[in-house]
């Protein structure tokens, strides 16, 4: 299982910015989808996550309203993106895509419930 995670940059609050992480090495299909992220000398936190078919997904309280997560499950896509608007210099963080095969929904927000996780990607908000 791979994970590609992609889109991050150098922006200032109040601005958009869209993540996106390809998945390639399982049946996408089958697999529930997150975004954890880890500012520096913090733990990695969670920030949402996807089930398998799309039809439900779960935020962190600090990133509800803002950010959304949703996925692309045709076989040429297999990707799972994040759409974060009104970002702000809190949500500074290297951002992780992670991949588990199905779990109860309890579970989703647990990094200890992720096999398979991306290389990150670099977001900074600057005041």
């Amino acid at each position: 299982v791979q994970l590609q995670a992609s889109g991050g940059g150098l922006v200032q609050a109040g601005d958009s910015l869209r993540l996106y992480c390809a998945a390639s090495g399982l049946t996408f299909r089958d697999y529930d989808m997150a975004w954890f992220r880890q500012a520096p000398g913090e733990d990695r936190e969670f920030v949402a996550a996807i089930r398998w078919s799309g039809g439900t997904t779960v935020y962190a309280d600090s990133v509800k309203g803002r950010f959304t997560i949703s996925r692309d499950n045709a076989k040429n896509k297999n990707t799972v993106y994040l759409q974060m608007n009104n970002l702000k210099p809190d949500d500074t963080a290297v951002y992780y895509c992670a991949t588990t095969s199905r779990v109860a929904y309890s579970a989703l927000a647990a990094t200890s419930s992720y096999r398979y996780w991306g290389q990150g990607t670099q977001v900074t908000v600057s005041s």
